[in-house]
């Protein structure tokens, strides 16, 4: 793989994405139960922007899905895990 994938896609979580942990609030019979889990977001009106994303999502084998028209989601672990090998932190 080229190196100007991931250096692509890190570009455009820094610059319209972020990662978060999501917290998920679950009613049980035994009560309410917590539990987080990381994901990444990245957002743009750009449906252009948007499919350039998803592709290179596609290509570096990151499992996603629009979460919203304008917004794309990696939440499954796996993906979570491949996508910081090279997004990284926001300085």
């Amino acid at each position: 793989m080229s190196s100007v994938m991931p250096a692509f896609a890190r570009g455009l979580f820094h610059s319209d994405g972020a990662r978060c942990v999501n917290r998920v609030r679950s009613q049980l019979n035994d009560g309410v139960h917590w539990y987080e889990y990381p994901r990444y977001f990245f957002s743009n009106e750009s449906k252009d922007i948007l499919s350039l994303c998803g592709k290179t999502l596609d290509h570096l084998g990151v499992a996603w899905r629009y979460s919203r028209p304008n917004m794309i989601s990696v939440a499954r672990r796996e993906a979570v895990a491949r996508l910081d090998e090279f997004v990284g932190p926001k300085y």
